[in-house]
């Protein structure tokens, strides 16, 4: 099967068929949150779909852009303006505070991570950068 693409009318269709579905969409089944941010500089609100791995009473989240050598414009949005929300299958819309992990925190996790969701192994394999990781907590 080909990757999706993640272009702007792919996250529309995305979010569109998670929002009608209760959750399930036809690439993801039920791992994607909808990741409610605001742009680093232009406060803009914006809605990325994203997978979401649960993690206690949240959720991790990695910025792989798929292996790409940059991490993806949502990562730098949350970096700024940590209090996000997320839309979630199972919780509904849920209000989080997004933190980096880092250093042994972020290699467990990351091993969690990955044994949920394996291909985000393969996109840490494409690229030379540290593919960062988040944990989204309930505040």
């Amino acid at each position: 099967m080909a990757e999706p693409q993640d272009t702007p009318e792919w996250h529309a269709h995305v979010i569109e068929q998670f929002r009608r579905t209760g959750g399930t969409t036809e690439h993801y089944g039920r791992a994607l949150v909808l990741l409610h941010h605001r742009g680093a500089r232009t406060r803009a609100e914006r809605i990325t779909p994203i997978v979401g791995i649960p993690d206690g009473d949240g959720w991790l989240a990695a910025a792989s852009w798929r292996g790409a050598a940059v991490s993806p414009a949502w990562f730098r949005n949350v970096l700024a303006h940590p209090d996000v929300e997320l839309e979630t299958p199972d919780d509904g819309t849920v209000a989080v505070r997004a933190t980096q992990l880092t250093g042994v925190e972020r290699d467990a996790a990351w091993a969690r991570f990955t044994a949920l969701s394996p291909l985000f192994a393969q996109y840490q394999a494409r690229t030379t950068r540290l593919i960062p990781l988040l944990r989204l907590s309930r505040r």
